[in-house]
């Protein structure tokens, strides 16, 4: 026998050898808890109380959406496996057959128009997820699987904005409140997860779902800690305490690239960032005051000179290097570049603080004027941060800026009664098009028409809202992105909001695990596999 003979022996009775070990450690790893450090809180596992983004990615463990969107906002078939216009108002769902809750009953048509009746009507919410429903006026359940949806006009984006509406059953969840979600009790789903506990700022167990439609996940158990402080969230990892974190800390992301017991996965973010003026006063509130601390009669901030000067102020290169260390891009708009409805046109305005002081002057501040504002300190990557660099932009030209920092968990709940004069914001288009950032943060807020739920400014413009409605209705998609680039440069004019950046998403998983990067920033152990 050759020494090549041999050899290929040799290796042919090391296959099985191999096979077999690689084979115990994927089964070894299939029944192992998955840790993750998440970077911000969940706050409640009640799925339509507040759409903010960690409650979403937790949720989306438990529960299913008619129509799922993939790592790049991309719509695929979840619990309805099709859908169709039949004419310009009304759509037909077909529902997947076989599926069961987490307690072996069966999923139908009725919970999913249960789960209508109940998203736009949750008790104290505080941004809820009423307007993915807006356009819809009646929910038929024609049979077990299958529905029709009528809108008040066409709505090409209806199954768009389904894909953020988690599924909830009629059998568990009537009568049920918030509180009953949190403790477990109504939290039964479908998704690949079940609910096991919920510790408020420190973790949500999960247990793999068996019976799940889309095949068991390959985690036996899911343990989704909230690891807020950035270095702490970075040294568990290297410890071995998660197996991935989310939310890399700007100052360790060059160094955990290097790492060889570290792959970092990153990807554009759909998450805009922006400083929002408080338009729901006409001035007399003592956060905004002269340099003799005495309240302005009138709100600077209706003034649209005085939002260009404070945009203009603002040195977005400068943030994105210094503050963010490369993780972001200077936007005045709020998707990223190839996005659906994003306006190649529509420039950030240069960096003029000269400039910024004339306009100031012009709108009658010439000595400017005092102000505080206010910020999360463990929500977005560096929110704290970017605002009081922003501050330290204001002052040098006559806006003296006091910042006021808080845990998320005690910004929220200020926000949502518009107590703020000024605000850092964030908002994460999860449908990927230019509609849903202008539905949920610039449209009036309007319980009935189910707009402006997340409008924590309480800016509110008739032209704007017209323009919204009409784009959102064009069923032509040509003739829509038209109308959002319009509403691009109209944005960018009028300054609602005030644009920093769009940040870069990012995440760190210890050797031996991938993961699919998010556009919308969500971490999902669904996207965690072994290599």
């Amino acid at each position: 026998m050759s020494i090549r003979t041999i050899g290929f022996a040799m290796a042919a009775a090391l296959l099985p050898m191999a096979a077999s070990a690689q084979g115990a450690a994927l089964a070894a790893d299939q029944e192992r808890t998955l840790s993750i450090g998440a970077g911000a809180p969940v706050t409640t596992t009640d799925p339509h109380f507040h759409n903010v983004g960690p409650n979403n990615a937790l949720t989306m463990h438990i529960y299913d959406r008619l129509v799922e969107r993939d790592g790049r906002a991309r719509p695929r078939p979840s619990l309805a496996t099709s859908w169709r216009p039949i004419t310009d108002t009304e759509w037909e769902f077909k529902l997947r057959e076989g599926v069961t809750w987490h307690d072996g009953q069966p999923f139908t048509a009725d919970d999913v128009a249960f789960t209508f009746a109940r998203v736009p009507n949750v008790p104290n919410s505080p941004g809820g997820f009423g307007g993915f429903l807006r356009a819809i006026t009646r929910v038929e359940v024609k049979d077990a699987h299958t529905l029709h949806i009528h809108t008040a006009r066409p709505h090409p984006l209806l199954p768009l904005d389904l894909a953020s509406v988690s599924i909830i059953s009629r059998h568990v969840g009537e009568g049920a409140a918030t509180e009953d979600y949190n403790s477990g009790r109504a939290a039964i789903g479908t998704g690949p997860y079940r609910q096991i506990s919920y510790r408020a700022g420190d973790r949500v167990e999960l247990q793999r779902y068996d019976a799940y439609f889309g095949g068991a996940e390959p985690w036996a158990r899911v343990n989704y800690r909230m690891l807020l402080n950035d270095a702490g969230r970075t040294a568990a990892l290297l410890a071995g305490d998660v197996d991935m974190i989310e939310q890399i800390p700007t100052s360790d992301l060059a160094r955990l690239r290097r790492e060889p017991r570290v792959t970092v996965s990153e990807i554009a973010s759909l998450r805009t960032v922006y400083m929002a003026p408080d338009f729901s006063r006409d001035g007399g509130t003592p956060l905004v005051t002269d340099n003799a601390g005495t309240p302005l009669p009138v709100n600077p901030f209706k003034d649209v000179r005085v939002r260009r000067a404070l945009s203009m102020a603002i040195n977005r290169d400068a943030l994105v290097e210094r503050v963010m260390e490369g993780a972001g891009i200077a936007s005045a708009q709020w998707l990223p570049e190839g996005a659906f409805g994003y306006n190649p046109a529509v420039r950030p305005l240069p960096f003029d603080a000269d400039g910024a002081r004339r306009l100031l002057a012009e709108a009658g501040y010439p000595q400017g004027f005092r102000l505080t504002v206010n910020t999360p300190n463990d929500r977005w990557p560096n929110d704290a941060r970017l605002t009081q660099a922003v501050a330290q932009m204001w002052t040098r030209i006559g806006v003296r800026v006091n910042v006021e920092a808080s845990p998320w968990t005690a910004f929220v709940p200020r926000r949502a009664r518009v107590e703020y004069a000024m605000q850092i914001g964030a908002w994460g288009s999860s449908t990927g098009e230019a509609s849903n950032y202008l539905a949920n943060v610039i449209a009036t807020n309007n319980r009935e028409r189910l707009t402006g739920a997340n409008n924590n400014a309480r800016f509110s413009s008739p032209e704007f809202d017209q323009a919204i409605a009409s784009a959102s209705s064009t069923m032509d998609d040509a003739a829509r992105e038209a109308a959002w680039h319009a509403l691009a440069v109209r944005y960018a004019e009028e300054v609602p909001m005030i644009q920093l950046l769009q940040l870069t998403n990012t995440w760190a998983l210890r050797r031996g695990l991938r993961y699919e990067p998010r556009m919308d920033e969500r971490t999902v152990a669904m996207g965690i596999r072994p290599e």
